[in-house]
């Protein structure tokens, strides 16, 4: 026997004889593929709470109100200068895209995460139904509460960071992988699990969502096709970004706590001291002139994402706790005129922010921790105050009826038909077709 011949054959009699692995034999284009999948691993366990999921009426009817909403603040994009910006994009980055620029869209609290914009658009452009939905927010949901604040604090963008690994279980689960799939389309998203808050105010904002999205979609579309990944690899990326190891419970509800829905369009952080704002609209002068100072006490957490004290745009409006103030007192209802270039330019709303001084209560770990106190002085020595916890369209104070209708007619939509998933689809497709251009 040759050299070569004896190398095989040693080489063939230590693979017969050598420990096997925790793998499973994946049938494939190329045959048989073994696939590692550690029981211990996060993604292996999100990987199985998603695909053993069993919807309760509730979970259905969260992830019915997720459809509409986001349908509804993606429709209100229709005109917006972005559509044409993200028309060449696939279309899960692009509805993504468009439901998030005019930051309209639904919260989920404990995670600091706009779910719904990242997973129905994953779930959409993949043919999923509301399980998908419910497994890959439930996911996200998970996975932003074990992110923690402190990982928002550092100035991650939570609904990019934990968006993409949840959109591949969306996407996943809309494509029929089964649960080493979806745990190894949970570690081809981590590369793409990015985002910064420094993008805030931008284009940015929205398009590193919708690109988070995307990464999603394409992760689970390759662990289809026979992609392979070490599906510890969320392990090590949770322990990077400052994260912690979630808790995988089984929970009554799908998504634990619940949905926040945005009253106002900005940044959820905005919602709180505009209706504070509102709540006294009654008792201000009606000569605004007559305001001679206010003050805003708030915990520091509470105005985390609030990064333009000075806005010179609508978007940056959109973060800024000053033009929270300014906005409510000067608008009936601060809808998305409030929140344009020349709205957040005008004199009347420059003279009230620089009457503005902001006392901040330092520490707090999340968004609506404690509670904001807005002390208004006339010029005439009358003292106006406020004080609100939480916010109208929080999930403990979920929004009226007459409220909804408001946020309806500021998306410009009277009424919407009964959506189902796949109607969605047809309405977003024939609303923002794709363009047959290349990103130039």
């Amino acid at each position: 026997m040759s050299e070569l011949g004896e190398y095989t054959n040693a080489v063939l009699t230590w693979m017969k004889s050598r420990p096997q692995p925790d793998a499973t034999m994946r049938t494939s284009a190329e045959g048989l593929t073994p696939m590692t999948t550690s029981l211990a691993t996060t993604a292996r366990q999100l990987a199985q709470w998603a695909s053993r999921l069993v919807p309760t009426e509730d979970d259905l009817r969260l992830a019915q109100n997720a459809l509409t909403d986001t349908i509804a603040v993606t429709l209100a994009a229709k005109t917006h200068p972005i559509a044409r910006i993200a028309s060449p994009l696939p279309a899960g980055a692009r509805w993504s895209t468009l439901g998030h620029v005019l930051d309209f869209d639904d919260v989920h609290l404990e995670s600091t995460t706009h779910i719904s914009v990242v997973i129905v658009p994953a779930v959409l452009a993949t043919g999923g139904d509301a399980s998908a939905y419910l497994g890959g927010a439930g996911v996200m949901a998970r996975l932003g509460t074990a992110l923690g604040w402190g990982h928002y604090s550092l100035g991650w963008h939570a609904t990019c960071t934990a968006g993409a690994p949840a959109a591949a279980v969306a996407a996943g689960l809309s494509l029929g992988l089964d649960v080493d799939q979806l745990a190894t389309a949970i570690a081809l998203a981590i590369p793409c699990a990015g985002g910064v808050q420094t993008a805030f105010g931008t284009y940015a904002k929205p398009l590193q969502v919708g690109l988070a999205t995307q990464a999603g979609i394409q992760a689970a579309q390759l662990a289809r096709a026979g992609a392979t990944a070490n599906d510890a690899a969320l392990d090590s990326w949770i322990e990077l970004v400052g994260g912690r190891k979630p808790t995988i419970g089984w929970e009554a509800s799908a998504v634990p706590g619940g949905l926040a829905i945005k009253l106002f369009p900005c940044c959820y952080a905005m919602q709180r001291p505009i209706a504070a704002v509102r709540m006294i609209a009654g008792r201000l002068p009606n000569d605004l002139s007559e305001i001679g100072h206010i003050v805003v006490t708030t915990p520091q957490s509470g105005i985390k994402p609030l990064i333009h004290d000075a806005p010179d745009t609508g978007l940056e409006g959109k973060f800024s706790l000053q033009y929270a103030v300014a906005t409510a007192i000067l608008d009936s209802y601060p809808g998305f005129d409030s929140f344009g270039d020349e709205a957040v330019s005008r004199e009347s709303a420059r003279v009230l922010m620089d009457k503005i001084d902001i006392e901040v209560i330092p520490g707090g770990t999340g968004l609506l921790d404690g509670c904001t106190s807005i002390t208004i002085v006339t010029n005439r020595g009358v003292t106006i105050q406020t004080e609100l916890a939480v916010p109208p369209g929080a999930p403990t104070r979920p929004p009226t009826a007459t409220e909804l209708l408001e946020k309806a007619g500021a998306c410009g939509i009277a009424e919407l038909p009964p959506l189902t998933w796949a109607s969605a689809v047809e309405l977003l497709d024939t609303t923002f077709p794709q363009a047959r251009t290349t990103v130039s």
